[in-house]
């Protein structure tokens, strides 16, 4: 029973004798004690109101929750309160029970429009809150109005709308990692396919033509593969130290090509500059597309900058649909001069396939993208725009020792200038014939890879699981050079079976290459582990058998084993 209700029960306080509204309302009795403690000195926003809706008193907590600028006038309309999508129909309600109709109990959410304050509070300004209210009686039981109280739930409702974001990307995560394994395990035998059709002798050109276009087109589903599994946080990550600074120096050369002539790209960087952990391709990546979007907002022309900087946050602090929580931070800004971001857009920018450029070919994974990278590398990422003023997106990083940071000399791979093709270097191999241990679950990949490092001129024990390659080592005499095997099987998944060969007398520092489309977190800490790479699915046979040759490269005839 709420306090009101227990109020106008009680006996010495009920008719005769003044009623409950009469006793809020009257001028004489502001300074009674029972009053002050039922009303004014209560956590939560009070409202009275007569039957049609009017003020007659308000208590300090509304006041503070509403601002001072509202209007809360003894005899002004309370409806103006309210703000948002559906409080006209739940005023229609409450005016509708405040006259004796029959209906449900009144405990309804709303938002009021907040007005501007004396401490700066933002005007127009939208506050989530539950109403409650009690009907006040007079001594002959008629409704005389109704007691509104306010709870301010913005803070839960912001913590339900994350949850359900974070809910959303995790289902959608989920999905993709579901279904990338074996989609990319397809894509890698439809790249080692057509490379093998490129390299046989005699074939025509129009065939060469047909093998190009195959791998173009398995080339483009790997990349949407690759966003799905970005922006639902399921990347393998390869992190290492890096001086952002020397990132963003060396990024910009290629930066300056994609902005065109239009665009001037700006670096504004502090000094010194700091340090963080994060996988360099995928800061890369992240980056160029923030930079992409910069210039496509500038169709006529602007200047996109790039910004470093650090934060240190003692306490949670709130960014929009972000909590960002207390520690040291490396601050990575993308600013651009374009024509902001329409309101109603704004609150969806991160969400996966939502774009304004479906006519240009977009797919609405690139945001969604730059959202799971930084998301898993521990980092937050936030947008400022305002129509006609430009858009600012932050990224938010924590900071790494800078004595641990490496620095990047050279321009990255992607950004270099296309230069003729040239025949790769092959890493030296040991004198002795490598015997390569594959253990690859699908037949077709399996196949391919076996091939190929035969082709070599190196020997292949295959296997098409953990258990069953184990078996092949217990049965036979294997001198082992390196081991290949899939991350993600039936069974004994890759890292398990690594563990277990290296358990084993003779090979306890066998080098591995790890394969995988999709591996989830407790695999990919296995990558840490020494004379261990990684080579992500779908792969060209011929990039799997120079990652083999690079980590066998450092052994010696004697200490192969």
């Amino acid at each position: 029973m709420s306090a009101w209700r227990f109020w106008q029960r009680r006996p010495e306080l009920a008719a005769p004798g003044p009623s409950v509204l009469t006793r809020l309302t009257d001028p004489l009795a502001q300074d009674d004690p029972l009053i002050a403690v039922l009303f004014e000195n209560v956590p939560f926003g009070a409202l009275v109101i007569d039957r049609e809706g009017r003020v007659l008193r308000v208590n300090q907590a509304l006041r503070d929750l509403a601002g001072e600028g509202a209007e809360l006038a003894p005899g002004s309309n309370a409806a103006a309160l309210f703000a948002g999508e559906g409080h006209e129909a739940m005023w229609q309600d409450l005016r509708h029970w405040l006259r004796g109709r029959p209906g449900p109990v009144f405990n309804m959410p709303a938002r009021l429009a907040i007005h501007a304050t004396a401490v700066g509070e933002t005007a127009g300004r939208m506050v989530a809150v539950r109403v409650g209210a009690d009907l006040l009686r007079g001594a002959d039981g008629g409704i005389e109005g109704a007691l509104l109280r306010f709870t301010d739930v913005t803070l839960q409702t912001e913590l339900e709308a994350q949850l359900a974001h974070s809910q959303k990307l995790q289902a959608v995560g989920q999905l993709a990692g579901g279904i990338a394994h074996d989609f990319n395990n397809l894509l890698t035998t439809v790249l080692g396919a057509a490379e093998s059709i490129e390299t046989r002798p005699g074939i025509d050109a129009e065939t060469m033509e047909d093998a190009a276009l195959i791998q173009s087109g398995a080339r483009r589903g790997a990349a949407l593969v690759r966003q799905l599994l970005a922006f639902g946080r399921q990347q393998t990550m390869q992190p290492r130290s890096l001086a952002v600074n020397h990132v963003i120096n060396d990024l910009s050369i290629l930066l300056r090509r994609i902005v065109g002539d239009k665009v001037r790209l700006a670096l504004d960087l502090e000094i010194p500059g700091r340090s963080v952990r994060a996988d360099p391709t995928q800061l890369d990546q992240v980056l160029v597309n923030l930079v992409v979007n910069a210039r496509d907002a500038m169709p006529d022309g602007g200047v996109v900058t790039l910004r470093s900087g650090h934060m240190t946050l003692y306490r949670p602090l709130a960014k929009g649909p972000e909590t960002i929580p207390p520690g040291r931070y490396v601050m990575i800004e993308v600013a651009d001069t374009g024509a902001g971001i329409p309101p109603d857009v704004l609150p969806r920018i991160f969400d996966p396939f939502f774009t304004t450029k479906r006519e240009r070919g977009g797919n609405g994974l690139g945001l969604s993208m730059v959202h799971g990278i930084v998301r898993q590398s521990d980092g937050f990422v936030t947008v400022e725009s305002e129509p006609g003023q430009g858009t600012h997106f932050k990224i938010y990083l924590p900071r790494w020792d800078e004595r641990e940071a490496v620095q990047i000399p050279t321009v990255p791979a992607h950004a270099q200038a296309p230069a003729e093709p040239a025949e790769p270097t092959r890493p030296a191999l040991p004198a002795l014939r490598p015997t390569i241990l594959l253990v690859e679950d699908e037949e077709q990949v399996r196949r391919l890879a076996e091939r190929s490092f035969r082709r070599r001129g190196w020997e292949v024990v295959a296997a098409e699981s953990g258990e069953a390659a184990l078996a092949l080592i217990d049965r036979m005499d294997l001198r082992i050079s390196a081991v290949v095997t899939d991350m993600v099987m039936p069974g004994m998944d890759g890292a398990r079976l690594l563990r277990a060969l290296r358990a084993r007398r003779g090979l306890e520092k066998v080098p591995a290459v790890l394969v995988s489309g999709y591996a989830d977190e407790s695999l990919r800490r296995e990558l840490e582990a020494a004379q261990t790479v990684f080579l992500p699915k779908p792969y060209m046979p011929q990039d799997l058998v120079d990652r083999v040759a690079q980590v066998m490269a450092p052994q010696l005839p004697s200490t192969t084993v």
